[in-house]
């Protein structure tokens, strides 16, 4: 079965929501493959995947409030915190996400609905260099 294979790199500036929709978009257009599922890997622990809404950037400040509250940063029931005080919530963070998406392509475009888009969730504080791994497999 024909397949496709890349990796994109995401620059994040700190915690939150980096989207990477158009890169998949594009990614699949030169696939040259019309159906199939894309999947869509992150190769980190302290980062994540999330299909989320695009349209309203309050739909992101909220979900932060909401890990805020659930995970805190420095909390001292956390034994590893080598990197700092967000080193274990940015584990939780990424263990209660995900870390692989799939996402169905039909007549060479992502199905994604009217207001979703593809996130990169950073859960450390300071920036990153994130890899995230795509592969289209279809025909």
């Amino acid at each position: 079965m024909p397949q496709a294979l890349a990796s994109i790199h995401i620059a994040t500036r700190g915690r939150g929501l980096h989207e990477f929709s158009q890169q998949a978009r594009d990614f699949v257009a030169a696939s040259g493959l019309h159906q199939g599922l894309l999947t869509v890997f992150c190769r980190h622990t302290s980062a994540s995947l999330i299909i989320q809404e695009n349209a309203d950037p309050s739909v992101q400040r909220d979900l932060e409030r909401f890990f805020a509250k659930l995970v805190q940063d420095g909390d001292p029931a956390f034994e590893h915190d080598l990197e700092g005080p967000d080193d274990m919530p940015a584990h939780i963070r990424a263990a209660l996400t995900q870390t692989s998406l799939g996402i169905p392509v039909s007549d060479g475009r992502l199905l994604l609905g009217t207001w979703q888009g593809l996130y990169l969730y950073e859960h450390r504080h300071r920036g990153h260099s994130r890899e995230v791994v795509l592969h289209l497999l279809g025909d």
